[in-house]
């Protein structure tokens, strides 16, 4: 049994993480083996988010200490982990998403970005989506795309000029 000020320190953390993420997916782990958690644990800590589990009453207060009381975990099913993605709303849905593909056992159930709820389908949409880096390279290369192509028109006559010069030679 956790002790009271063990809750308020559960509490104080989740309602902070609540507070700061872009996105927070709500995942099922029933199933999964402790080193199947590490290793999820793991490829979430690499990217900077974080993976949380916590008590399903716990979950609803700091939800309501944050003003995020769209979802409620007391009516999702299984054990309920928390994935807080704090810069990249896409990242965490693939990573969960990729590892859901090898581990069956996890399961997307719902999610918060923006204060917009997320179901389980959405979220897995979500992860199929490029991440920003992708996104950003496809919006340089498609700015880009124009003037290297002016560059080449323009190089492409003075190619034929130098090859009429060398021609004209006697």
């Amino acid at each position: 049994m956790i002790s009271k000020e063990k809750k308020q320190v559960i509490l104080k953390n989740l309602a902070d993480k609540l507070s700061r993420q872009q996105i927070v997916i709500f995942s099922d782990y029933s199933g999964l083996k402790v080193s199947q958690l590490e290793e999820l644990r793991r490829q979430l800590r690499e990217n900077e988010i974080d993976y949380q589990v916590a008590k399903k009453t716990l979950i609803d207060l700091a939800l309501a200490k944050a003003g995020l009381d769209r979802i409620k975990a007391r009516e999702l099913h299984g054990q309920i982990g928390l994935v807080f993605g704090y810069q990249d709303e896409v990242l965490p849905a693939k990573i969960l998403y990729n590892f859901a593909q090898n581990n069956e056992s996890l399961e997307m159930l719902a999610g918060l970005s923006g204060g917009q709820y997320l179901d389980s389908q959405a979220l897995i949409e979500l992860a199929k989506l490029p991440s920003r880096e992708e996104l950003v390279a496809q919006f340089v290369s498609g700015l880009a795309a124009p003037l290297t192509g002016l560059i080449n028109v323009l190089q492409g006559n003075l190619r034929k000029l130098t090859i009429i010069l060398k021609n004209l030679k006697p």
